[in-house]
């Protein structure tokens, strides 16, 4: 399985931004499909965005959309998370994924490496 390192976290007052970055290692061949999912205390865990190995398929919660961009760096074997425009309800955990899947996908029963994830927490 691929190890996945998830970084950029830390604290930031709404309407400010931050990226956050996912360095995938280790047997990355299962790494076709990346995502961001993010769990609010006391909250299920939610999607947040995905993207697949060429960028052709990119998914999006509606709840981020032209606030949120993802993207990768397949040399780099690194997924990104670019937030603008944060809001205090963007407050969680944000964990990264991967998995196998051709396309870009909501669900989380379709990734198999998981990252520790790394805390945003926005300020009103």
């Amino acid at each position: 399985q691929a190890q996945l390192v998830e970084s950029g976290g830390g604290l930031v007052q709404a309407g400010g931004s931050l990226r956050l970055s996912c360095a995938a290692s280790g047997r990355t061949a299962g790494t076709y499909i990346m995502a961001w999912f993010r769990q609010a205390p006391g909250k299920e865990r939610e999607f947040v965005a995905a993207i697949n190995w060429s960028g052709s398929s990119i998914n999006y919660a509606d709840s981020v959309k032209a606030r949120f961009t993802i993207s990768r760096d397949n040399a780099k074997n690194t997924v990104y998370l670019q937030m603008n425009s944060l809001k205090p309800e963007d407050t969680a955990v944000y964990y990264c994924a991967a998995g196998p899947k051709l396309l870009a996908s909501r669900r989380g029963d379709d990734y198999d490496n998981w990252g520790q994830g790394t805390q945003v927490t926005v300020s009103s």
